[in-house]
């Protein structure tokens, strides 16, 4: 057998980066890898997917979004 065994990378439309410092605490989320706004909760997330024609039905999917510095429950720094 030749087939290489390789994991599955995935290479979700929506990333939402890390908390920033800021009153609110907030984080920026990139649809496409372009910066589309901020999220200052789960909901803010959504909008901005729905905003660019994605249908989300689990946040927690790594297919569909990328959190980075924390999951869906984290909007504050530690």
């Amino acid at each position: 057998m030749t087939e290489v065994t390789s994991p599955h990378i995935a290479h979700p439309r929506i990333t939402v980066l890390g908390v920033q410092p800021s009153t609110p605490p907030f984080r920026i989320v990139e649809i496409d890898g372009q910066v589309v706004g901020e999220a200052k909760a789960v909901t803010d997330v959504l909008e901005a997917a729905a905003a660019f024609g994605i249908t989300v039905h689990d946040l927690d999917d790594p297919d569909v979004v990328r959190w980075v510095g924390g999951d869906k429950f984290t909007w504050r720094r530690h």
